[in-house]
């Protein structure tokens, strides 16, 4: 398995859907790093050479991205300060609430967990 910024990428992939295994590096960035690496977008990881994986790794470092921990922390920095000076955003990550103005009378179980039953609660009449 190659590494790259830390990520074991897998081997039998297309080096750029490989590369997207990186956190930060999404499809058209990783087509970016391999055009700039001189690499074909149809090689498998595996069929690499040491010295075409260094060159990604290069590439990576000169396009100043950032990727895995120092993206990773800028979020959460980002989401703890909006905590902190109480924002609304701020108000609904810790409630473990949708941010972005979805509803939650049905739906957002993603955010809020799989579904509490409570006891004795009646079935709304319906209507015929």
């Amino acid at each position: 398995m190659a590494r790259i910024a830390g990520v074991n990428v897998p081997d039998n992939k297309r080096a750029p859907i490989a590369l997207t295994y990186v956190h930060g590096i999404g499809r058209p960035t990783a087509l970016k790093i391999c055009k700039a690496a001189g690499i074909d977008p149809q090689r498998r990881m595996k069929e690499l050479t040491e010295d075409e994986l260094n060159a990604i790794r290069k590439e990576i470092e000169t396009a100043k991205l950032l990727i895995e921990g120092d993206l990773r922390r800028e979020v959460s920095l980002n989401i703890k300060r909006l905590m902190d000076m109480r924002a609304w955003r701020g108000l609904r990550h810790r409630a473990g609430l949708p941010v972005r103005g979805q509803r939650t009378q049905t739906n957002a179980r993603t955010r809020k967990g799989p579904a509490k039953t409570i006891a004795g609660k009646k079935q709304a009449p319906t209507k015929k």
